[in-house]
């Protein structure tokens, strides 16, 4: 591409700081010394060992450090790990412009709205014809199918080569949608592909992945079968899964009831740009279910990841205000577990069936759900299709990533010209030969509200210790004037599972070792840090040996002039 703002010796930097060596937050990017580009901007879900937060998101400290260049957010499709860090990155980083689908913008606008987040970024829709230029780089998209309408795949052409990211995708020839753009695909391979960026999340399934349209029969099925009221959970941005479970009840007749915010939302986006039917008479109030009979209703919610808030967990547990679980409720789990959910899911799974409900998950009996995401067979037709130069696996955990890399040579390319990177790893293009690149700032923010700020991974740690090993509260009362203690320490625990009946004894004795180490310090030049670690240093050692666990330890000193 000839340009007279051209720069030869500007190597093209392509990282990322989230996606990779895990499923969420994907967040990558691609920079030259004059324009830097993100695509897609993701949060991760948090995992049990994640006490208290809602969100993790990809640390922007690198994105506010060149924000100069930054010139452009572009989206691939609607999916919460591709969108849901937005309102966070534009609280930090100013976005000239965000380019989406036309969905994908819906949902976009939905969730700036609802956080009441106003911001000067230009928001642009783009579709399959679309070519934008970017200063040096220039792009342009091609159709994939997946669990959500409008998906695109993404071609940068720059100075140095051609880089193509895939995008989430799968091969599905009976789409509920639109077709993946297979022509469009195959000419990129014979223009040449120096970089391919492609989706790993499904690299250890062997085969094809099934179609959309292989759940209908499961969920035809279900609809026949269920003697009352039917409730189906699965993720609010799977816009075709929820379009085909709503042509079953209108199919059945049966009321739809709408349950999660997420899930009102987007199935509202949906309608609103015709991705879902569902005609007005079809839907019902969820204030007006006990009107009509269990066996005439459906109801659509959130909480098939185990989320303990969304609406099926309150549902399990009896703390939603409008639906209670009665002999008779069928509940489908319209989805798979995202890793690391797995332990939430089966704990919801059993809530609901001890209140006598029938609970349908995804199995080898019960197709329930199809992955929107490529197995093995389709990753090597995407390698044959493209025929890259170079390739880097994206959008997966560790083994996902190397395992996308086999396939890469089994395919024909050269080990060394397969590069399996983590978040802040780079590769440079250069003159259409990639090398490895500087590291870059990648770190996690752990959020608890909608502020961006976050906590650092120490908080993180500290409440991880907090729930597994409990506190230990060490109160000391000083006579500074005669440097010495007015009363023994005094210790409280909480949440240390090793006290019991036996607490007294044991507290007493730690209280009279660390009374001895306090008296031996006090009687010499002491600063007040060296006390608070010495508390610390004593506690932890003594409650160790005998415990094997690391609860926190709480100073607290209180001084007098007596």
């Amino acid at each position: 591409m000839e340009n007279n703002s051209r720069f030869d010796d500007s190597p093209v930097s392509v990282y990322a700081l989230g996606g990779l060596g895990e499923v969420g937050k994907n967040t990558y990017c691609v920079e030259n010394n004059k324009t830097l580009i993100v695509i897609d901007a993701g949060v991760k879900f948090p995992e049990a060992d994640m006490p208290g937060v809602n969100y993790v998101i990809p640390d922007y400290t690198h994105l506010k450090d060149e924000s100069a260049k930054l010139k452009a957010l572009i989206i691939t499709h609607g999916h919460e790990d591709h969108i849901g860090g937005i309102p966070f990155l534009l609280q930090q980083v100013f976005i000239p412009v965000i380019y989406a689908p036309k969905l994908a913008m819906a949902l976009i606008r939905h969730k700036l709205e609802e956080m009441k987040f106003r911001s000067k970024t230009k928001l642009v829709e783009y579709d399959g014809d679309s070519i934008l230029k970017i200063d040096d780089f220039e792009i342009s998209f091609f159709h994939v199918t997946h669990s959500i309408p409008d998906s695109f795949g993404i071609k940068i052409k720059t100075p140095e080569g051609i880089i193509v990211h895939t995008g989430d995708f799968k091969v599905d020839l009976t789409p509920v949608d639109h077709d993946i753009d297979l022509s469009k695909i195959c000419r990129m391979g014979d223009e040449g592909v120096d970089l391919l960026l492609a989706d790993s999340t499904n690299a250890e399934k062997e085969g094809y992945t099934q179609s959309e349209k292989s759940v209908i029969s499961s969920i035809n099925d279900i609809f026949r079968s269920a003697p009352g009221r039917l409730i189906i959970s699965t993720f609010s941005s799977n816009i075709s899964r929820i379009q085909q479970i709503v042509e079953a009840a209108i199919r059945y007749d049966r009321k739809i009831a709408i349950f999660g915010r997420s899930m009102e939302s987007n199935i509202q986006a949906a309608r609103d740009f015709g991705y879902i039917h569902i005609p007005d008479s079809s839907l019902i109030n969820p204030d007006d279910l006990r009107k009509v009979n269990p066996s005439e209703t459906l109801i659509l919610c959130t909480g098939s990841q185990g989320e303990p808030l969304a609406a099926l967990s309150r549902i399990a547990n009896g703390l939603h205000r409008q639906i209670k679980i009665a002999l008779g409720d069928t509940v489908v789990f319209s989805s798979s577990p995202i890793p690391g959910n797995t332990g939430a899911i089966n704990k919801v799974v059993n809530q609901l069936t001890r209140c006598g409900a029938t609970v349908l998950v995804n199995s080898v009996l019960n197709q329930l759900h199809a992955s929107g995401h490529p197995c093995r067979q389709e990753l090597r037709l995407m390698q044959k299709l493209m025929r890259p130069q170079y390739f880097m696996p994206i959008h997966g955990e560790y083994h996902m990533l190397k395992l996308h890399a086999e396939v890469a040579v089994e395919c024909g390319m050269s080990p060394d010209h397969i590069f399996v990177m983590q978040n802040g790893d780079s590769i440079q293009l250069f003159h259409r030969k990639v090398t490895e690149g500087p590291k870059i700032h990648a770190d996690v923010v752990y959020l608890d509200s909608t502020d961006a700020t976050g906590l650092s991974s120490s908080v993180i740690k500290e409440r991880k210790i907090l729930s597994q090993d409990g506190v230990v509260a060490v109160t000391i009362l000083l006579n500074k004037s005669k440097n010495s203690l007015l009363l023994p320490p005094v210790i409280n625990t909480r949440g240390f599972s090793y006290f019991t009946s036996t607490s007294s004894t044991v507290v007493k004795d730690a209280s009279g070792t660390l009374q001895q180490e306090i008296n031996a310090l006090i009687k010499t030049p002491y600063r007040d840090d060296q006390l608070s670690e010495l508390i610390i240093n004593s506690c932890s050692k003594y409650f160790y040996r005998l415990t094997h666990r690391n609860p926190e330890i709480v100073p607290l000193i209180m001084a007098e002039n007596i």
